[in-house]
């Protein structure tokens, strides 16, 4: 119960935000190109994913539902570490730009999930929080060429986002 406490007030407060100006978002996702693996390659963690390693969120479009089904797996501590899953929901909640959804961890909490960065290939991505705390950089590859990732921090800092807390998460390279 514990957990689930702390979880509500995370959630809670990704929804208030002390910034002037509104984290943007993308102007279009084509939700079927989005579907699928995506490796975390960095990110400001939720206490969840501290000590992930091989983090990857898949995306399944689930038509009798209309909404997206999430699978975030990762090891905890090491490559080797103990395999978590965290299945969750995902809802569209901006059906123009498809760039804002709400997940849902477990019922009845949902929270915002802002895409604000994405490759014309859709190679990477960048999903945030309105209040900022907390972002996750992810690739279709376990890696990124570094000057990928450099142009994506300054976009992040160019939208205001304190980047001291971001790290990278370890993944391996078969």
């Amino acid at each position: 119960m514990k957990n689930y406490t702390t979880l509500l007030l995370l959630l809670m407060s990704s929804c208030s935000t002390s910034h002037s100006s509104p984290v943007k978002t993308v102007d279009y996702v084509d939700i079927n190109r989005f579907m699928g693996k995506w490796y975390v390659i960095a990110n400001i963690p939720t206490f969840i994913e501290k000590g992930a390693y091989n983090a990857i969120e898949t995306y399944t479009w689930n038509d009798e539902e209309d909404r997206i089904d999430v699978d975030f797996k990762f090891n905890l501590d090491s490559f080797d570490g103990k395999e978590k899953s965290y299945p969750q929901k995902a809802f569209i909640y901006n059906k123009k730009t498809y760039a804002e959804w709400r997940i849902q961890p477990f019922w009845p909490l949902k929270f915002a999930y802002l895409i604000t960065d994405l490759a014309s290939d859709y190679s990477y991505t960048v999903i945030a929080v309105p209040n900022r705390k907390n972002v996750w950089i992810m690739a279709r590859t376990p890696t990124l060429p570094e000057n990928v990732y450099q142009e994506i921090l300054g976009n992040l800092r160019a939208q205001s986002f304190d980047l001291k807390d971001l790290q990278k998460v370890p993944q391996q390279t078969k």
